[in-house]
């Protein structure tokens, strides 16, 4: 894997010969990484894989027609015979008028921010096998479990790097470290599995092995001899483990390419109040150490911080260079992208800000509701906003959790449920997208 440095004197060559080739703009990107996994299950070692990988992608214009070609080779000669693909396909490809690069104007410059993205302790193989020894047999060791499916740690490292023949030249080194456990717990028929898991930039962030492993035990046994639930309209909370969908749904709907094509139900939502006055959604890429914290998007505009619920209020798209100038917009330096195509549009580091009321409070306020803990499936129908998943997690009786549920769908439309969602006050931030605990009322519970 290259460093910053060398994989931008790369960057730089390729740029320089798409120039002398006649190309009107490029731009190209290098993405190297390595990690080390390592699997257990039942005390033996289950599994133990080691990667490393580099390539580099290029994209050319001719005008505006583009192409895209990627190279897993980095000698000088692969590299030219990549640009001059790109080059030959770029003169052949339809005519875009909405392709090129970012504004020059609104480039990134100046010293980066300090994020403190990659973690100096690399942890040897043994280390991670410990660690993963120690999640499994604190799982195992909660009364009930009965089985195990295995506990891993893996570590790994990456190297970006990005530069465009607009002048902009960058790059950052991230590291990761996670650490899971599955585990089962009753007998035969009436077996239950569940999971915890952590991921962060440093090591030192991840919860312990022991916390992990005990988590999921315990998890599992909770969820032994469920039951199910009659057809009804409910209350619903959700999870910290699953809120955070919420956040996926209204991603998905707000980015560049789903307005462009007009495929999301938020079409016409911009500016308009989308949620409660008490809910606020921020995306912010320059927290330190966050999962996916940069200085700059995949396009070298500057990374910066955005409210993208105000006080229930929609206030931006998500928006990469070619669907802002589709729409006549201004670029949100959310573009993201791979060595093989055109940028997109994503979030960073996006959760929703906590509310008033506690967790306990919000749940003590419910006679009989549904508590959520997994979902399941993948209904949702991203013009329409009809959701319909699986569910599973505990009854809600006289204002407290009860028995186990299993098996049933709960549905409403997401145009509805964003109105009637409450945040609790218990946002924790712990992975890429977070949010409280979510109260929504009114879903329907379909049952046995």
């Amino acid at each position: 894997m290259l460093s910053t440095d060398a994989a931008l004197d790369r960057l730089s060559t390729v740029l320089a010969h798409a120039k002398r080739l006649g190309a009107d703009a490029a731009d190209a990107i290098y993405i190297g990484d390595a990690s080390t996994s390592i699997s257990v299950r039942l005390g033996a070692l289950d599994d133990i894989g080691r990667s490393e990988g580099e390539e580099i992608g290029v994209r050319l214009f001719a005008g505006r027609r583009s192409a895209s070609v990627s190279s897993s080779d980095l000698s000088p000669a692969a590299l030219a015979v990549a640009v001059e693909r790109a080059f030959d396909m770029a003169r052949q490809a339809p005519q875009d008028p909405y392709a090129g690069l970012a504004p020059d104007e609104l480039l990134f410059r100046g010293a980066a921010p300090a994020l403190d993205l990659c973690d100096a302790d690399q942890p040897s193989a043994q280390a991670l096998r410990e660690a993963a020894d120690a999640a499994e047999d604190a799982a195992r060791a909660v009364a009930g479990v009965t089985n195990s499916e295995g506990a891993s740690a893996s570590h790994g490292t990456a190297s970006i790097a990005l530069a465009t023949s607009g002048g902009f030249a960058g790059g950052y080194t991230t590291s990761s470290y996670n650490l899971s456990a599955s585990v089962i717990a009753g007998e035969g028929a009436a077996m239950q599995r569940d999971y915890a898991w952590h991921g962060a930039r440093h090591r030192a962030d991840v919860d312990t092995p022991e916390e992990i492993g005990r988590r999921a035990g315990e998890r599992a046994v909770k969820r032994l001899n469920p039951i199910k639930l009659e057809t009804a309209s409910l209350p619903i909370i959700f999870d910290p483990r699953v809120s955070s969908s919420m956040l996926g749904h209204l991603l998905g709907a707000i980015t560049g390419s789903a307005v462009t094509r007009k495929t999301t139900f938020l079409l016409d939502a911009l500016g308009q109040a989308i949620f409660d006055g008490g809910v606020t959604i921020v995306d912010d890429p320059l927290r330190p150490r966050g999962p996916r914290s940069k200085p700059f998007d995949a396009e070298g505009l500057a990374a910066r911080r955005t409210t993208l619920i105000d006080k229930g209020v929609l206030t931006t798209w998500l928006l990469d260079s070619a669907s802002a100038r589709q729409l006549g917009l201004t670029p949100t330096g959310h573009a993201t992208r791979g060595t093989g195509g055109p940028p997109g549009a994503g979030s960073t580091n996006l959760y929703m800000l906590p509310g008033d009321i506690s967790a306990e409070a919000m749940i003590a306020d419910i006679p009989r509701g549904f508590y959520v803990t997994e979902l399941i499936g993948q209904g949702v129908n991203p013009v329409t906003g009809d959701y319909s998943r699986g569910a599973a997690g505990f009854l809600i009786d006289g204002g407290a959790l009860g028995p186990a549920v299993a098996e049933v769908t709960i549905a409403g439309n997401l145009k509805d449920m964003f109105r009637a969602l409450t945040p609790a006050s218990d946002l924790k931030f712990r992975h890429a997208v977070n949010a409280p605990t979510l109260r929504i009322d009114g879903m329907t519970v379909a049952g046995a």
